[in-house]
This record gives structure tokens, sequence and C-alpha cells, in this order.
């Protein structure tokens, strides 16, 4: 199976490529959004980084982005790459790629980056470190939550050809690895 990962200029790219090799993924980096948005090969956003720089990288191919995802592109996010699919976020300014509808805010939570081993609805626990969560306006798209002090976000999103997760699988052992090539494999079939 091949991707494309599209580097935003703060992606978790070196982590992220070698747990796509292990899956059985040929993955390609991608720092033009408009390039990035050609193509039927997989689609992947990674994690790290803010919303707001994220989101003015993506600027000059976002109509490319959203056309592609549409016409049912397979897309895999990962952290910062789930909350680039809402419409926005609090944590900085720029439009997300508005796939699913909601805005991303701030954990409610005492201890905020949220980092470490959490459990996943459905899954083991997993690896999280985020400070902001997604908050879908249709919970229908939620396909596992997960908490931290008791603000309760959705850690896993899926519709169609498009899923993300909240956590970091490619940190996350074994479990996010099987989890990570279990949602190429459903995206892309």
């Amino acid at each position: 199976m091949n991707a494309v990962v599209f580097d935003y200029g703060a992606g978790n790219l070196h982590s992220l490529g070698r747990a796509l090799a292990t899956v059985g993924i040929d993955a390609r980096i991608e720092t033009d959004p408009a390039a990035a948005a050609r193509g039927d090969e997989l689609l992947v956003l990674p994690g790290v980084g803010a919303f707001g720089s994220a989101a003015a990288r993506l600027r000059p191919g976002l109509a490319a982005v959203r056309a592609s995802l549409a016409a049912g592109r397979p897309c895999l996010g990962v952290c910062l790459g789930l909350q680039l699919l809402f419409e926005a976020s609090d944590e900085g300014p720029g439009e997300g790629l508005g796939v699913f509808a909601g805005r991303v805010t701030r954990l409610s939570a005492r201890r905020v980056p949220h980092i470490g081993w959490t459990k996943v609805d459905g899954t083991s626990e997993m690896y999280f470190a985020h400070s902001f969560a997604a908050r879908p306006a249709d919970t229908s798209v939620v396909a596992a939550w997960s908490e931290h002090e008791g603000d309760r976000f959705p850690a896993i999103v899926r519709r169609g050809r498009i899923a993300a997760v909240q956590f970091h699988p490619e940190k996350s052992s074994a479990d996010g690895l099987a989890l990570l090539g279990r949602l190429a494999r459903e995206v892309t079939s």
C-alpha cells in the first residue's frame, strides 16, 4: 500500500514513517498541499505541532485537499491530523478541512497537556500528547472515546474512507501499530 504524508512543518514524520513501514505502507513525504491532494493513495495527516501554523501551511491547497477527500480519497489523521479534519480550533487561527463539523477546544482539565498512557474505549491504553481535543457536532463520527481528568473527548473519529486518532499509534507499542495498520486497511479497501 502507498501513502503520501503531508508535511506541514512540525509533524512527527520520522517515527510515523517508521510505523507506516512496519505495517506495510510505503510512504512518501509531500510539503506542497496541492500536490498532496493529487493522487488516490492514502493521505496521512501527521501529529505534533500547532493548529494555526499547520492550517497556514495547508491553506494554499485547502480547496484541493477538501475536494480530494470529498471524492473518496482515503485519509488517516494522527493527533493534530485529527484536529485538522475539523472546522476550526481555539488553539490558533485558520480553517481546518471541515470534513467533520465541530471545533477543537482546549482540554478542560487541571493538568494540560495530557501526556501519557490512557485507556481508549474498545481498545487498550494508547499514548497521548495533546492540549486540545475535537468537539464534534455529530457524535456519531466518534468510533472510540477517551477521558482525561473528567474531560471526555474523541479518541478515534471515522466516516467512510476517513479515520483519525487523537493519540499517537506510532508511540503506542504493538497495540498502536496494529490499530494503525487496521485503520489503513479499512479506509483503503
